[in-house]
């Protein structure tokens, strides 16, 4: 047959009944397709075949309870809100059984054109790794968003407690501070404004702004406020300005992190010029050693 051996006649077949399965689910999927379109492309590409994806969570009955997705609610709950927690957990396992399981009948041809056993393993590797890194992207996308927030946390206080200290009520010094800027600490500063403006009173949307933001520096900034806001605006001017004084020690410490951050990323092309030069340096000498 060809030149064929036992071990081509098995994954041949094998890679087969993958890609039938996954033709399968291909087609039973695409009806679920336009629930994807939303869906911004640089962060869910591919987007366009998730419905695969989830046509096989759907034959299996996943019912979205495990521990694990537990916790990525609580993530997504953070990043979009809880009225969408749920749409972007279905659709971030969609994403993972989708890549992973394109990737895994992938493998099959890569060993048709290589011949080689390793080729198999190095695609179902690679399948693995697709699975777990669309699973962490969330908790990665969170901590992006934790450096945002503090990035500028540090003047938001400051202008806050400069306006309160200048007889301006929270209210409007919230206000003020929140359209002055277009970051992402702003940007949850007006989602407070407009709950304000919708009827959730003043108290209530502060401890949803710390929810949102789910850094401790800011959960104790708005536990700072609200406290405040029960004691009267004089006693909230003294708090922030308290409050300021600490969140400028922490952009201090902040900075220094960066610094440091930045300081081991220049350790990769240091070293990778300090290798250059020794073999630079060593391989004339061996040379004249041979002559």
């Amino acid at each position: 047959m060809l030149g064929l051996t036992m071990t081509d006649i098995v994954i041949m077949t094998l890679g087969i009944v993958s890609l039938i399965i996954w033709l399968m689910f291909f087609i039973k999927g695409m009806k679920y397709n336009s629930m994807f379109d939303v869906l911004v492309e640089k962060e869910y590409p591919f987007k366009e075949i998730y419905g695969l994806g989830y046509a096989v969570l759907e034959t299996i009955k996943y019912n979205y309870k495990s521990k694990g997705d537990r916790k990525l609610r609580q993530e997504l709950d953070v990043l979009y809100g809880s009225k969408y927690s749920e749409y972007y957990l279905r659709t971030i396992h969609s994403q993972q059984i989708t890549i992973a399981f394109t990737l895994f009948v992938l493998s099959f041809i890569l060993y048709g054109l290589a011949s080689d056993v390793l080729a198999l393993i190095v695609g179902f590797v690679f399948a693995g790794l697709a699975y777990y890194y669309f699973g962490t992207v969330t908790k990665k996308r969170i901590l992006k968003r934790s450096d945002e927030l503090l990035h500028d946390f540090s003047e938001v206080v400051s202008k806050l407690a400069l306006l309160t200290n200048a007889g301006m009520i929270l209210r409007e010094a919230w206000q003020e501070v929140a359209f002055a800027g277009t970051s992402t600490i702003y940007t949850e500063m007006q989602t407070t404004v407009n709950e304000m403006n919708n009827g959730v009173s003043e108290i209530d949307a502060m401890f949803n702004f710390g929810s949102r933001c789910i850094i401790p520096e800011i959960k104790k900034f708005t536990s700072t406020i609200i406290q405040g806001m029960t004691k009267g605006n004089s006693e909230l001017t003294a708090m922030l300005q308290e409050q300021s004084k600490e969140v400028w020690q922490l952009k201090k410490q902040l900075v220094r992190r960066e610094g440091e951050k930045a300081a081991s990323k220049l350790l990769i092309p240091i070293c990778v010029m300090f290798v250059g030069i020794l073999i630079m340096i060593i391989v004339p000498i061996f040379t004249n050693l041979g002559v």
